[in-house]
């Protein structure tokens, strides 16, 4: 059994990037929203909690407290941000609004000499202060320190940046330190998690694998289970861990509904069925798939219909296979929810744009998620550990509805043909362009890359002839924090080149644009 951290979400988009710096430190956590009852607390065998961050303000949502079970089981426990809030108001101190917000880079000096910051400097005053640069989001501060505490950490517009009460092993900071931009927060979290709560340290992927087998056989027994394999590297790390355990009990589904990459469809074949020896089905619905999204152009409604269509092909595979009695999903949750308090409709949230299917009740089958509770990067680190290609299991993420997402307007085969090999090119220089800096390549550099179809025409000149035909976009993305981010710097030579490649490879594109939107307000997704 590993040592379990207990995250409470009390409605914060980055609530994630907690959880996510919890397990770097090999400690295993999950977030549940901050209503949880005492009873699950006491159940949960945390050895420390960890109250994130809100939108709200503790005066105006009296509903987003602690449990009073947080208090009373005798564990650690570290406030951050609106969790320091909470803690001040809950155990006897005052939080004010202020007309001063605190958005962006401070530097906190470090008071105290508490268990937590105890060490943990970026430089010191010349009158020997250690001081820690920090990013700072909030608006509202605590003005009197509940008994029994005192200051942890300060800045001169907010005096109380931290607090401690160490007879109690509670500490709450008013920055945060899950964001990189908290040039120690790492080690911060890693204080708390390992050395003040006493966590072993011991999540760690390649020993995961037996847990995840032996969860996986007994969860199963000797019934069959059908997984669905989008090629996207979740599903096809979810293929491999239940092959690895059940063998022949697992059927594979394969659709291919006409949007997915070039050549994808034969590398995902070559794999699953010649390497691995899995039993997968090849199902192409493409012209199923092509003609409901005929004159479609809403974005919502395109996702809608392929994840119906996905579901009526399983449905109809599933009835082939009699003794099925589960369906597994490559789903991770941060993939599905960005926050905890989503289940109780109380938190701010960005509804994930991956989760486009679902398990539809009349499937009649169990539910089987063997990554549930794991992140994008240790589904890699997983996917390597059980053998698979490090090219596949690295590639960019590509969402379920694949190109019918990077399609504008209409979808039409045409302009899937089209767009396949425009962004097989992008993709292709990308990996071959490698950056003198870093020496690594500009697909490792990207998070997310890829062409998306304008429906629109441009003039172009071809030798002595005009022509008029279509356009492309590229788009290629670098993420920070694990959520945060915006547009890539791409050598203009390497733009050049592509584009170069585009309009004289593919026949029927005339202009390629690069799209410099940032996120936000831009999405990742061009819909």
């Amino acid at each position: 059994m590993h040592d379990k951290i207990l995250i409470l979400d009390f409605g914060s988009q980055v609530t994630q990037l907690i959880a996510r710096r919890v397990r770097e430190a090999h400690v295993y956590c999950e977030i549940h929203p901050n209503d949880v009852s005492d009873d699950f607390i006491r159940g949960f065998g945390a050895k420390g909690i960890i109250l994130s961050g809100s939108h709200a303000s503790t005066y105006e949502d009296h509903q987003l407290r602690a449990p009073q079970a947080v208090w009373d089981l005798g564990v650690p426990v570290l406030g951050i941000c609106y969790g320091m809030q909470t803690m001040a108001v809950q155990l006897g101190g005052t939080v004010e609004w202020s007309d001063h917000r605190e958005f962006g880079y401070a530097e906190v000096r470090a008071r105290g000499h508490t268990a937590l910051l105890q060490g943990i400097e970026d430089f010191s005053t010349p009158d020997g202060h250690g001081m820690l640069k920090v990013w700072m989001s909030h608006g509202d501060k605590v003005t009197a320190l509940p008994p029994g505490f005192k200051l942890m950490a300060s800045t001169p517009s907010c005096p109380i940046a931290g607090m401690a009460d160490e007879a109690r092993r509670y500490y709450a900071v008013q920055f945060h330190p899950e964001v990189t931009h908290t040039v120690q927060g790492a080690e911060i979290l890693n204080r708390f998690v390992r050395g003040i709560c006493g966590c072993a340290g011991d999540w760690i992927m390649g020993s995961y694998i037996d847990e995840a087998v032996a969860r996986i056989r007994e969860q199963v027994g000797t019934e069959e289970v059908i997984l669905g394999l989008s090629g996207g590297v979740d599903s096809s790390v979810a293929a491999a861990l239940i092959h690895r355990a059940i063998g022949d009990q697992l059927t594979c589904v394969f659709v291919d509904h006409g949007l997915l990459r070039l050549n994808e469809g034969r590398l995902v074949m070559e794999m699953f069925a010649g390497r691995l020896h899995a039993k997968v089905v090849h199902v192409d619905a493409s012209a199923q798939f092509m003609g409901h999204l005929q004159s479609v152009t809403d974005p919502e409604a395109k996702r809608k219909i392929i994840g119906r269509e996905f579901v009526e092909v399983f449905q109809a595979e599933a009835r082939k296979l009699a003794n099925a009695r589960w369906l597994a999903q490559g789903t991770i949750y941060p993939d599905v929810v960005e926050s905890g308090g989503t289940k109780t409709k109380k938190a701010t949230t960005i509804k994930s744009h991956h989760n486009v299917g679902g398990l539809p009740a009349t499937l009649g089958l169990k539910l089987l998620e063997p990554l549930r509770e794991l992140f994008k990067d240790e589904v890699r680190e997983l996917g390597v550990a059980l053998g698979l290609p490090h090219d596949m299991v690295y590639r960019h993420p590509f969402p379920g509805p694949g190109l019918g997402v990077r399609i504008l307007g209409e979808v039409k085969p045409e302009y899937a043909a089209l767009l396949q090999r425009a962004d097989a090119i992008f993709i292709d220089e990308l990996r071959a362009t490698i950056d003198p800096h870093s020496g690594k390549s500009w697909y490792d550099l990207t998070s997310q890359a890829f062409a998306v179809f304008l429906p629109v025409k441009s003039v172009g000149v071809m030798g002595d002839g005009r022509t008029y035909d279509h356009v492309v976009a590229l788009r290629a993305v670098q993420t920070s924090d694990f959520m945060t981010a915006d547009w890539a710097e791409l050598p203009y030579a390497l733009l050049k080149k592509v584009s170069s490649r585009i309009i004289n490879e593919v026949r029927g594109i005339n202009r390629v644009t690069y799209d410099v939107s940032s996120k936000p307000p831009a999405t990742i997704e061009w819909e």
